[in-house]
């Protein structure tokens, strides 16, 4: 089993040393948030922390858990990806879900709050990310997206993708067999009230 760790706190400038110190003491995984507005929750731009965490490490893997695609253009999402993956020698993933029900960086600002919507929004965006990391051209035709024939370069370091964590929410059959088709579960449970349950290795 493989340790990672969630460094939630600190100052902007101390998390890349916070990043190295985990991976001097022996951390698989290093980890940030990708939150817009969580109430009483400070949260750095996710892409700019990796990027310091990708600088001042060598081994460990890191993402931000988790991206909510729903709330950002694939396009633009598989460019940043793939600068992070060279920029690291290929050691991020990409932790996804649906984002928290109760931020305000969707609802407060425009984005999508429909669940069936966010998935949708969801799996197309997985389908265009794996494709733009290949470097094949390849154009997309969804009920959400739809791009003209083009092709990102360069490719991902890691092939055939980048590796995708999927949120698995027990016991929606949709989101568990999602997760099933990528390459990592972050497993969640949820009670019929809808409260959230402990999940433990």
């Amino acid at each position: 089993m493989r340790y990672g760790i969630i460094l939630t706190t600190g100052d902007i400038h101390e998390i890349g040393d916070m990043a190295a110190d985990a991976e001097g003491a022996g951390w698989d995984g290093v980890f940030t948030w990708d939150g817009m507005a969580i109430p009483g929750t400070i949260a750095y731009d996710p892409w700019v922390t990796m990027a310091s965490i990708a600088m001042r490490t060598e081994r460990v893997r890191f993402g931000a858990i988790i991206t909510p695609p729903s709330r950002r253009r694939p396009w633009k999402l598989a460019r940043e990806t793939m600068t992070l993956d060279h920029l690291s020698g290929g050691r991020i993933v990409l932790p996804v879900g649906l984002g928290a029900l109760d931020d305000p960086g969707f609802g407060g600002v425009g984005e999508e709050t429909d669940r069936r919507i966010r998935a949708e929004l969801l799996d197309e965006s997985l389908e265009i990310l794996t494709l733009a990391w290949s470097g094949a051209p390849f154009s997309y035709d969804g009920k959400h997206y739809q791009m003209a024939e083009m092709a990102f370069l360069p490719t991902s370091l890691q092939q055939p993708r980048i590796p995708i964590w999927v949120v698995a929410l027990w016991p929606r059959p949709k989101s568990v067999e999602r997760a099933f088709r990528y390459d990592g579960i972050m497993p969640a449970t949820m009670s019929q009230d809808g409260s959230w349950g402990t999940v433990t290795p």
